[in-house]
């Protein structure tokens, strides 16, 4: 497990609608690569990536796992993250870390919705991608549908670099189109792909002079790296066919994750677990800069100093303590307390940004025996959402009622399943309920003014205007720094959104512009 200071990385997600064979995809990577020595199986519960009792006993992945391994000289991190839309917040803070990534498709169900979703969020953050299209030996399994299908909904600049051999039970694996075996008909389709996207291939194709196979895929793997054209390759994960081609594929197709070891530090906190004995693990991808253990690392986020005791690569329940984690790895890093996903450690210059997927839709109310202890489900259900942000866990103290959001019913029972098993709480949910949000109808202000008692002086007048949907709060200042100070107007803009938690209607505030207009502070009396 240990990996080589200065090595070649690629940090590659895996990505797939649920039952397309993600994880068991993963497994046989990690097997063919040395990783592992034994097979495990998402049906038995046995997958190495499938660490948590509730998905061995479920045989789906609710929680993104990180595997590291090398292949042909390359330091890989694989993330398989979950494929049921329940789990997307896990997908979507994947998302953000990896510079590149694997879509598996159902070579019969072909291109499915959460397929869709993901591909669209990966356009937008600008991520490499190779298609691996798995279970070729199933009945109804074609690979000319799925490419149409792939082409229509996903990218017209998806390209095959494999030729499938056999079909449905009679599939014996791919050959690689760059190869000498390879049928001519079908290379020549993938040059005439290449040809159709490119000025300068076209011209030489249609000139007739003899082609450079090395130029050629030269060309691709370039085009691949930077997310112009998108490889397609074939397998069957559950038997093996196609995974060495796969891992191969990785290494040619993908870029390499790169970052000044010397600079700054700057990375970001994308996951939060925890170990019984030594704490909070906070997984850490750095895109600048060394971290070691004993470090003092700032959280800028929360403007806090933090020791790293350990820096540990985690796989499955098992660790290894590395000492050092280098611009363009992932690691797990100890000690740093009170550390929330989504902080940036050290300075934010180099963190890219995020694709927004997940958005729960329904809230529920928490319910537990009255002999049981409040604080205690209190408290786990707030660990729970350090570990998913979105549960956004509330006590409302005057009702003493606790609720969350979630995205639909198997969470409710992946959660019912780890507060029981982790921390021996048996709890009921009430009913969901659909949640709303409100916006403003029309232009308006708000204004408030405290003048008494003293200390706590300040006016504050804003302008609020409806904003186009899907836009959230915009929020700006017009004020000028002597009539309200910097440090106070910075307090100003932070609070804004908390106030926008619950409106008129007792719902979040969304989709509007709020710009300070006036302001005004008393040299002695007032405070952020």
């Amino acid at each position: 497990m240990i990996q080589q200071q200065g090595a070649e990385r690629i940090n590659v997600g895996i990505f797939a609608h649920v039952d397309a064979g993600k994880t068991t995809t993963t497994e046989h990577i990690l097997y063919e690569s040395g990783r592992i020595r034994a097979l495990g199986s998402v049906d038995t519960g046995t997958a190495l990536t499938d660490s948590m009792d509730v998905e061995r006993q479920r045989g789906i992945s609710v929680r993104a796992a990180l595997a590291s391994f090398a292949w042909k000289g390359v330091q890989i991190n694989l993330v398989d993250t979950p494929g049921h839309v329940d789990f997307l917040s896990e997908v979507e803070r994947s998302l953000r870390v990896m510079d590149c990534a694997v879509l598996v498709l159902s070579a019969v169900e072909g291109v499915q919705a959460q397929s869709e979703m993901i591909w669209n969020a990966l356009r937008k953050l600008g991520i490499p991608t190779l298609i691996f299209v798995n279970k070729m030996d199933r009945v109804g399994a074609d690979s000319e549908a799925v490419l149409a299908e792939a082409r229509n909904y996903l990218s017209s600049d998806i390209i095959p670099v494999q030729q499938p051999i056999g079909k449905e039970k009679e599939y014996i694996g791919a050959i690689d189109l760059w190869e000498n075996e390879a049928d001519a008909n079908k290379r020549t389709e993938l040059l005439e792909a290449l040809a159709e996207r490119d000025e300068e291939l076209l011209e030489k194709y249609m000139s007739g002079s003899p082609i450079d196979l090395a130029e050629w895929k030269k060309y691709m793997k370039t085009a691949s790296s930077s997310g112009r054209f998108f490889p397609m390759v074939y397998g069957v994960a559950a038997k093996g066919l196609g995974i060495t081609a796969l891992l191969d594929a990785m290494v040619e197709y993908f870029p390499r994750a790169g970052g000044n070891v010397e600079g700054p530090v700057s990375g970001i906190v994308y996951n939060i677990q925890r170990d019984k004995s030594m704490g909070r693990m906070a997984f850490v991808r750095l895109y600048e800069g060394t971290i070691r253990n004993r470090d003092t690392l700032l959280n800028y986020t929360q403007d806090i100093q933090g020791k790293v005791t350990q820096i540990r690569k985690v796989e499955g329940g098992r660790t290894e303590d590395v000492g050092a984690l280098e611009a363009g790895d992932i690691a797990v890093i100890y000690g740093l307390s009170g550390v929330r996903i989504g902080d940036v450690l050290g300075h934010p210059g180099a963190i890219p940004e995020e694709a927004k997927l997940a958005v729960p839709l329904l809230t529920v109310r928490v319910f537990w025996e009255p002999e049981m202890d409040d604080h205690k489900v209190i408290g786990a259900l707030q660990e729970l959402a350090d570990e998913d942000p979105l549960l956004d866990a509330q006590w409302l103290q005057d009702e003493r009622e606790l609720h969350i959001k979630v995205m639909g019913p198997i969470q409710l029972e992946i959660l019912n399943s780890v507060l029981e098993e982790r921390y021996a709480l048996k709890v009921t949910f009430g009913q969901p309920s659909v949640i709303y949000k409100e916006t403003p109808a029309r232009a308006g202000e708000g204004f408030i003014a405290y003048t008494m008692p003293k200390p706590c002086w300040a006016i504050l007048r804003f302008q609020i205007e409806p904003g186009p949907p899907g836009s959230g709060l915009v929020y700006d200042s017009i004020v000028r720094s002597s009539d309200l100070l910097p440090q106070y107007q910075s307090e100003t803009a932070r609070r804004v959104p908390e106030a926008l938690q619950q409106g008129l209607y007792g719902w979040e505030v969304t989709d509007l512009k709020v710009t300070l207009t006036e302001g005004q502070h008393h040299v002695w009396h007032t405070h952020p």
